[in-house]
């Protein structure tokens, strides 16, 4: 039997709140790091929490972004900074510590954004792609904001591929008329392949080396390829042939 549309809202707005929570501590973590004082933690910490969400509304256009308009997102965000700046907390701790809660919210945060996505009429690419935005956008703008490489981009253990495995199983179930079985295999999909990355080291390949050795290929890099040497006969053995 179908969840009711209501009740899959208050479950997702709640998984919103808890992956605000949760980064907006990471983004505190991380201001720690770089050795930011109070204003930085609170604007990094809320950057972190609140940023995916706030692209994932913004596309949408459904009206004012939710952090906006539901007071409870900001004072999540907020706590969850203070916390990390109370308790002394590194982006080295977080990794080792935290592992499991970073991939819950991946979960948390891929199901929310493909079920808004879902819930605003569009279809099941828009609401996986909304669903990694919403997983990626606030980490990857702290980054940005810091100067940094967003972690996303490499080195972080399957985190979009994680997300958008989660979106895709979310978009799979509702399609099936079974919302709420989505949110459960999402998170539980994410809290596997999370961990499992991160245990085994598993993360998608870099760039590869390979170039091809022809005259076409040459041209573009501006080179030319190597020129084969010819073979000298032997003049005693074309006689003795």
């Amino acid at each position: 039997m179908a969840a009711p549309i209501d009740t899959i809202d208050q479950v997702t707005r709640y998984l919103d709140l808890a992956g605000v929570l949760a980064c907006a501590m990471l983004g505190g973590a991380v201001s720690r790091t770089e050795g930011l004082d109070l204003f930085g933690f609170l604007v990094v910490g809320i950057v972190s929490g609140l940023g995916g969400g706030i692209i994932r509304d913004t596309l949408l256009q459904q009206g004012p972004p939710v952090a906006l308009t539901d007071y409870a997102y900001l004072p999540t965000a907020v706590a969850g900074t203070l916390i990390a700046f109370v308790i002394h907390l590194s982006e080295n701790s977080w990794d080792r510590l935290f592992t499991a809660l970073d991939a819950a919210v991946i979960g948390f945060w891929a199901v929310t954004g493909a079920q808004k996505t879902l819930a605003a009429g569009l279809g099941w690419l828009p609401a996986v792609l909304l669903g990694i935005t919403t997983a990626v956008g606030g980490g990857a703008t702290r980054d940005v904001l810091l100067r940094r490489v967003p972690a996303v981009f490499g080195g972080n253990g399957l985190y979009a591929t994680v997300a958008a495995v989660v979106a895709g199983t979310m978009v799979t179930c509702t399609y099936l008329g079974a919302p709420a079985l989505g949110i459960v295999l999402g998170i539980f999909c994410s809290l596997v392949l999370r961990l499992a990355a991160v245990r085994f080291g598993w993360g998608l390949p870099n760039g590869l080396n390979w170039q091809p050795h022809t005259r076409l290929a040459a041209a573009f890099r501006g080179t030319r390829p190597p020129r084969r040497r010819r073979r000298r006969r032997d003049p005693g053995t074309e006689e003795g042939s």
